[in-house]
């Protein structure tokens, strides 16, 4: 998803730094002490990122290809600590220019995939309940409030201006296995967007899990304050210990976002869907044609 919408760089952003770790091994299996605290540095690092540099494009230059760069998430990279939470501050970007020869310019959502594999993740907003609560006279839609997503301090890159679009967070994702549709996910949930899009793509890759285990799955948000935790890590007490004594100060959440919802095509072309607990979405599948077979005079028997 691009901008506006900050999801779909940030995913990105999140995936290449990642990368650099043998994610679902070891002391890094989901739910331990060190992925958590690997995962909340590396957030900390793309939400520092965000605020800086995610706005309207057609107001302020965003940096997608360098903020979407794998040399660039090698940079960001080395600033983690895997003893040690830190304060991460937006990086700076003329080395990864010169790296790579020049310069850029009440949430819901639905996943389908039909018989031919052709994938559609589809997420829309008002933000709020009912928006601006203004209807537009003879359509019946809402206007949206999604200027309290802006910064109201002026000069900043998201900063309010006439015309300007809102940033947004939102990350419907289609991922392919080479070359062909996969998976297709996404979700509601305001800044924690796509920082959960992340989580389930990575508990289905890295972590072995089937889609619906994937989107049901406890999540974990920070954007540097405090660091949540959903209630349904194993062992979370000791989880939390760990995690604070490494300098982060950690709460438990009843969730983290909303409900997501996704498919996934296997390796024998079996289509499957999948909704978490987060919310009252349900994976359906519909058949089409006849309902019998016509008889000899074109009526169905």
């Amino acid at each position: 998803m691009a901008p506006p919408s900050s999801g779909g760089t940030h995913l990105i952003e999140l995936l290449n730094i990642l990368e650099g770790y043998e994610l679902g091994r070891g002391k890094l299996r989901f739910g331990s002490a060190d992925y958590v605290h690997l995962l909340a540095e590396a957030l900390k690092i793309v939400f520092a990122d965000r605020r800086r540099y995610m706005a309207d494009p057609d107001r302020v230059p965003v940096p997608i290809a360098e903020l979407s760069a794998k040399y660039y998430a090698e940079c960001r990279r080395a600033g983690i600590d895997l003893q040690q939470a830190r304060d991460h501050t937006a990086g700076e970007l003329n080395d990864v220019r010169r790296f790579l020869g020049g310069e850029s310019s009440s949430t819901t959502h639905v996943t389908v995939v039909d018989a031919e594999g052709t994938l559609v993740a589809a997420t829309q907003t008002l933000n709020w309940l009912f928006g601006s609560k203004v209807a537009v006279a003879g359509t019946g839609l809402f206007l949206n409030n999604c200027m309290v997503l802006m910064d109201p301090v002026p000069g900043n890159a998201n900063s309010i201006a006439p015309g300007k679009r809102a940033l947004s967070s939102m990350a419907p994702t289609i991922v392919l296995r080479n070359g062909a549709p996969f998976m297709a996910l996404g979700t509601p949930g305001a800044k924690r967007i796509f920082p959960v899009v992340t989580q389930a793509i990575l508990n289905v890759i890295d972590h072995g899990m089937s889609l619906q285990e994937a989107v049901e799955a406890p999540r974990l948000w920070t954007q540097g304050a405090q660091l949540e935790l959903e209630q349904g890590f194993a062992e979370r007490e000791a989880l939390a210990l760990a995690l604070s004594e490494r300098g982060h100060a950690v709460i438990f959440v009843p969730k983290v976002a909303g409900g997501m919802n996704g498919v996934l095509v296997d390796a024998q072309g079996l289509l499957h869907g999948a909704a978490c607990w987060r919310a009252d979405g349900t994976p359906i599948g519909i058949s089409g044609g006849p309902a019998h077979l016509p008889d000899a005079g074109g009526i169905p028997v």
